[in-house]
């Protein structure tokens, strides 16, 4: 990433859209795995939550919180793979 020392360029911006995108698809679908112990509401409520986190996440500028939000977002799909809810 970093081609802006502390905040986010348009460039910056774009080389990450595919990630993040990427990323925001793979936790949703994640969440309607049947391994998960949810039902329906619960489900709805998670991925409320993640679409909220992500919108929030959208207006970031930071490069370092940027990637601090793209580890924990691969950190919760490998949980969400792993049957657990982050």
């Amino acid at each position: 990433m970093s081609n802006g020392l502390i905040w986010a360029t348009a460039e910056d911006m774009a080389r990450n859209r595919g990630r993040v995108l990427s990323l925001y698809r793979q936790i949703l679908r994640s969440l309607n795995s049947r391994s998960l112990p949810m039902n329906l509401a619960a489900r709805l409520a998670k991925k409320a939550q993640v679409r909220a986190i992500f919108m929030l996440g959208s207006e970031e500028r930071s490069l370092h919180n940027i990637d601090d939000l793209i580890d924990t977002a691969e950190y919760s799909l490998s949980l969400l793979r792993k049957g657990e809810i982050p």
